[in-house]
């Protein structure tokens, strides 16, 4: 049995301690003795970018390099204090971002695990037993026995596997901490796109409610006309599938507003309709300003969670491969104790009763068939899967900003050209209706002219939430919203900890 005493007199103590402090410098030493860790150093990937983005860069987008304070609160841009205030919620009570910080403090403790196999251990015990042996077998003698010690181990680290075990523990947290930014660069981009699409349909919505007076006031007339003989009951019919028509297209636009206000409370933490009372007032679109820049696809890789993720998870596999290689090698160990014994418990405290033992172990697996080589064979196969997802991630990233970019553009080109489309069917309808009024035209034409005026209107409308939409995604594309003032808890410093 290991032991390790307290004494009762100072030389007992003095003496005891001296032996812990001589078993304790012996490991001390023997770590310095270790030799470079086993398996492959990691060493940081080097990702060729092109020089410039493929995609003109048109329609307010420049390549200048953004500010990082802008990039980082992009949605202050849109000028929106509500959609403000949803993020600063968003970030404050999203269960993603929870589990994403719960995640974080997970990789933390694992980090401190790994590092703990780096120190020796030092245990304590003590014991007292009486006990009496058979009396037909000769004995029958009565005997105590008290025991106090402590125990104190090491396991060097010569080959560096749990120095490689740290290695990849740090990755790992490191990784934890790019997830993180990278819910925070979904979740702002989630929310406002929701928000876009609840003032985008609130848009719409008003547009047929508008067009649906027009064409009420429409069909009363044409009703009139009718009742007093001066029309016949084609044109009436004509006129009511028009008005019924625009009313049937209001159900839809209510149920999927009533999607995005219940997804941005979920969002934000609520449960469904606890966003209503703060959306129920209808406000514009919010609208893109007029210059945005993005600077060039090496700065958007370095920015990028999801890229910087994969770089941190390709580095911790690596350093497993170390870890794996290092079963290869023998494992020595270095224990010691100090202790009192005695069968009297009144002699446990004298010098006679000390007992101490010092000594190294070592242990190697000398046949297991081929594991341990299968299993590194396994570690390298798995960091070649995490270099081809971290090459898919950055293509995946060019990809995503170069749609981005081409989308923006080309969603403002058509929306000047439903500007114009609008500006001539409202003419177009208001002189219908005058010419109906006058006999110079048959209804037909009103109704042509108000179905078109409503189908641009409505266009117009969702062409506005699609520029600012398509502005949203570029930012996100672009790796926007997450060295964040709406997320203070999550600064370089407290990451650091």
């Amino acid at each position: 049995m290991t032991q390790l005493c307290c004494g009762r007199n100072t030389s007992t103590k003095r003496y005891l301690w001296h032996n812990v402090g001589i078993v304790l410098s012996a490991l001390s030493l023997l770590s310095l003795a270790g030799c470079a860790a086993v398996g492959p150093d990691y060493v940081p990937r080097e990702t060729t970018a092109p020089p410039t983005w493929h995609t003109e860069l048109r329609q307010g987008v420049s390549g200048e390099t953004p500010d990082p304070k802008q990039l980082a609160d992009w949605w202050t841009t849109l000028e929106d204090p509500i959609l403000t205030e949803l993020i600063i919620q968003a970030v404050t009570n999203n269960l993603d971002l929870k589990q994403a910080m719960a995640k974080v403090r997970e990789a933390r403790a694992r980090r401190g695990i790994s590092q703990a196999g780096q120190f020796p251990t030092l245990d304590a015990n003590g014991s007292a037993s009486r006990s009496q042996g058979s009396k037909n077998s000769g004995g029958g003698t009565t005997r105590s026995s008290y025991v106090v010690g402590f125990d104190a181990g090491w396991e060097v680290d010569i080959f560096g596997g749990v120095r490689r075990a740290v290695e990849a523990a740090e990755a790992d947290l490191a990784a934890s901490h790019e997830d993180l930014r990278d819910v925070l660069v979904t979740l702002a981009a989630e929310v406002a796109l929701n928000y876009l699409d609840t003032r985008t349909l609130q848009t719409r919505l008003a547009v047929a409610e508008g067009n649906l007076v027009i064409q009420q006031q429409t069909f009363d007339l044409t009703q009139s006309r009718c009742q007093a003989g001066l029309s016949d009951g084609l044109v009436l019919q004509q006129a009511r599938y028009n008005l019924e028509n625009t009313r049937a297209q209001i159900p839809g636009l209510r149920s999927s507003m009533e999607e995005a206000k219940n997804r941005l409370a979920v969002l934000t933490g609520r449960t469904p309709g606890g966003m209503h009372e703060l959306l129920a007032e209808r406000r514009p679109i919010p609208v893109a300003p007029p210059t945005v820049a993005v600077g060039v696809p090496a700065e958007t890789l370095r920015q990028r969670p999801d890229i910087r993720r994969a770089e941190r998870n390709l580095a911790a596999q690596t350093a497993r491969i170390g870890v794996a290689t290092a079963d290869l090698y023998p494992k020595f160990r270095l224990a010691g104790s100090i202790g009192l014994e005695s069968l009297k418990s009144a002699d446990l405290f004298d010098s006679a009763s000390e007992t101490w033992r010092i000594g190294p172990s070592v242990s190697w697996n000398v046949f297991d068939a081929g594991a341990v080589r299968q299993n590194i064979e396994v570690q390298s196969a798995i960091q070649e899967q995490y270099l081809l997802a971290y090459e898919a991630a950055v293509l995946a990233a060019l990809e995503e900003v170069e749609n981005a970019l081409t989308v923006y553009a080309e969603e403002q080109l058509r929306r000047e050209s439903l500007l114009a489309a609008v500006d001539a069917a409202s003419q177009a309808e208001a002189l219908a209706r005058n010419q109906y009024d006058a006999g110079m035209v048959d209804f037909t034409s009103v109704l042509d002219s108000q179905r078109s005026l409503l189908s641009f209107e409505d266009q117009l409308a969702v062409s506005d939430g699609t520029v600012t939409s398509n502005l949203i995604r570029l930012y996100k594309a672009l790796g926007g919203g997450w060295i964040s003032s709406a997320a203070p808890q999550f600064s370089e410093k407290d990451e650091r900890q």
